[in-house]
């Protein structure tokens, strides 16, 4: 007997979000989207009961812009459980250890309940560690007297609170992938990420040490906020590096036009239907063709990494300074620290910074950040494209199932598969690899309101494609021919 047949009666019973039956009208999408996304901000500023928020510290730190959530709230895990699971999923069947065929409807059932199970341990093994170890989100010690149920009774509470919020995320994302608009963990990503780049550019407060970017300005203009001569050097670091924060400005608009125009930009294969004369299109093969969406995996891969890094420092007293060293909660030297992703100019910048690291340090920790997001992304571009129907078999089975052929070769999956091998292996290797150079790329620049370069390289491709899924989603609505002839109904 397989795994398969022990672990069914578990894993078909996992409960799900029913999906809709039929066609679900776009209005009725958007409006499940919008109430979602409602509910989601609201989950956000719900914070922990029985929390000392005096003491906390976010243990993913910068992170947090692209596993969403809220540090201290009910979505503490955020999109971590979720993305942690899915690369475990992703590395066991892009080793064809899971034996299961997604085009069976049981093996869809099968895979679907898997995921859930593996969300569900991810929650224990990363929420444990931040309740009962080190000063992450530490117990507070009056609630527990109050109570009557002493500090661990309230860490349990605490566990309790952030678990509820990691299934009720799961089940969000499950809810807007079936009946809304995108992805939930997409949308997530943009609300957060959203939320950084509005307070970046118009917060009159301090976000990160620094007023927003027109407030800045209008200080500066106004003669509010003294700053240097822009004739010396000093005056020009503040305007770029600085308060003027020129440098971080144009690194966010760049970012934003090349990832619009990495989207734009794709081969077209000629298409046309063997039975209706004269009806013709075309297969877009981007150049970003897997999307955005495997640099999660690898930044989420990093964040464990540090995760562990962090949880190791706390509870081991005298961990080797080959492993790691630590200074306000971020590693220094050691292991971790080469691992530890380059995050603000101030990572790299030496000179700067005043940084006890040395240059040759720097210098191979930036290299190895590269190599893992350039190469990692190559990897999971890979892995994403195979396991979500996009590589070039499952491409050719979907435009033979559509009628479709390519002018000039017979209507054969096998002949369409090979024309297909020649663009979208290539094109997808090329797109994962650009896409970590651009997140390095962004990183070291610095971007407004402090985003990640992963973040906002997310930000700005879920919402493009969002924008793309729109659009259909309405043409459809118009001809609702074009939904039969496309299998959408």
């Amino acid at each position: 007997m397989g795994w398969k047949e022990t672990a069914e009666p578990v894993l078909t019973r996992m409960p799900s979000v029913t999906r809709p039956e039929g066609h679900v009208p776009f209005r009725r999408k958007l409006g499940w989207t919008a109430g979602v996304l409602v509910l989601y901000f609201f989950l956000t500023n719900i914070q922990l009961f029985g929390l000392d928020a005096g003491t906390q510290s976010d243990l993913f730190g910068r992170f947090r812009s692209i596993l969403a959530g809220s540090q201290g709230s009910i979505l503490q895990l955020g999109i971590g459980p979720i993305v942690t699971a899915s690369i475990v999923l992703q590395l066991l069947g892009g080793a064809d250890l899971l034996g299961l065929d997604t085009d069976d409807p049981r093996d869809q059932v099968l895979y679907q309940g898997l995921q859930k199970l593996l969300v569900a341990v991810m929650i224990v093994l990363t929420g444990a560690p931040m309740v009962f170890a080190g000063n992450f989100l530490p117990a507070d010690p009056a609630v527990g007297q109050a109570l009557g149920i002493g500090l661990q009774g309230v860490q349990g509470l605490l566990f309790f609170q952030i678990a509820v919020g990691g299934i009720l995320i799961l089940f969000m994302d499950e809810i807007v992938s079936k009946w809304g608009v995108g992805s939930g963990v997409g949308l997530f990503i943009i609300a957060g990420v959203s939320q950084q780049l509005v307070g970046g550019l118009f917060s009159w407060e301090a976000l990160g040490g620094t007023p927003g970017f027109f407030p800045t300005w209008f200080a500066i203009l106004t003669g509010g906020q003294e700053i240097a001569s822009p004739l010396t050097a000093e005056g020009i670091q503040a305007l770029l590096l600085g308060q003027g924060q020129l440098l971080a400005l144009v690194t966010t608009v760049l970012i934003f036009a090349i990832v619009v125009y990495a989207e734009s930009v794709r081969v077209e294969i000629p298409l046309s239907h063997a039975r209706v004369k004269g009806a013709r299109g075309r297969f877009p093969v981007k150049l970003i063709y897997a999307s955005v969406l495997p640099m999660i995996l690898v930044r989420a891969l990093q964040a464990n990494i540090q995760f562990a890094g962090r949880i190791l420092n706390s509870t081991w007293n005298q961990m080797p300074v080959w492993l790691g060293q630590y200074s306000n909660g971020q590693p220094v030297a050691g292991f971790f620290y080469y691992l530890a992703p380059i995050q603000t100019r101030n990572d790299w910048m030496w000179w700067l910074a005043g940084t006890t690291a040395e240059p040759w340090q720097i210098l191979v920790r930036v290299s190895v950040d590269l190599g893992i997001m350039v190469i990692g992304g190559a990897i999971f571009a890979i892995f994403w494209v195979e396991t979500t129907g996009m590589g070039p078999e499952a491409t050719a089975q979907q435009i033979q199932n559509s009628g479709m052929q390519i002018p000039g070769f017979r209507r054969n999956p096998q002949v369409i598969e090979k024309v297909m091998e020649r663009y979208i292996p290539q094109v997808t290797v090329i797109g994962g690899a650009l896409v970590g150079l651009l997140a390095v790329g962004a990183n070291m620049l610095g971007t407004i309101g402090q985003v990640s370069g992963t973040g906002l390289l997310l930000t700005v491709s879920i919402t493009y494609k969002i924008y793309e899924e729109i659009a259909e989603e309405q043409l459809m609505e118009m001809h609702p021919m074009m939904r039969q002839m496309f299998g959408s109904d």
